[in-house]
């Protein structure tokens, strides 16, 4: 049997980062699940940005995000406001309220780590995360590449 290259194997092991991304799901409160935390994590990193810039940083479809907004803006930590360039469009901008869910994610993704790697050196979970870092930036922009 020929062994398997070790482009195979990492490529089996990326495919079962599902399962950590599924049990870090389970830590988040039930009203702020995936989209509603990546819509508030986006925001708050790139800026207030209008709800097709968002689309195209989080890679989905104008429907799929709009919902997401909808979500967000519905329990307050997104609110939408005017486009001082284009009245027709909004601009979306976390809330305070946002912020502190913000802050209630990041305290419950970061217990589950402790939970789950509390086996694990300091130095492994270093290596962990500059070598997660070196693979994402090795894909750098994925959607430059499709295009």
């Amino acid at each position: 049997m020929e062994k398997p290259n070790r482009y195979e194997n990492l490529a089996r092991q990326v495919s079962a980062i599902g399962a950590v991304k599924r049990g870090l799901a389970r830590a988040l409160p039930v009203e702020c699940q995936g989209g509603a935390a990546a819509v508030l994590a986006l925001v708050k990193h790139h800026g207030d940005m209008r709800i097709g810039r968002l689309a195209e940083v989080m890679a989905v479809d104008m429907s799929v995000c709009s919902r997401h907004v909808a979500h967000t803006v519905e329990h307050g930590w997104i609110e939408r406001l005017p486009d001082p360039d284009d009245r027709r469009s909004r601009i979306l901008r976390i809330t305070p309220s946002g912020h502190d869910m913000l802050t209630e994610l990041d305290r419950r993704v970061t217990e589950a780590f402790t939970r789950h790697l509390a086996e694990w050196s300091d130095d492994d979970v270093d290596l962990l995360t500059t070598m997660l870092a070196r693979l994402r930036e090795s894909f750098g922009d994925c959607r430059a590449h499709h295009a």
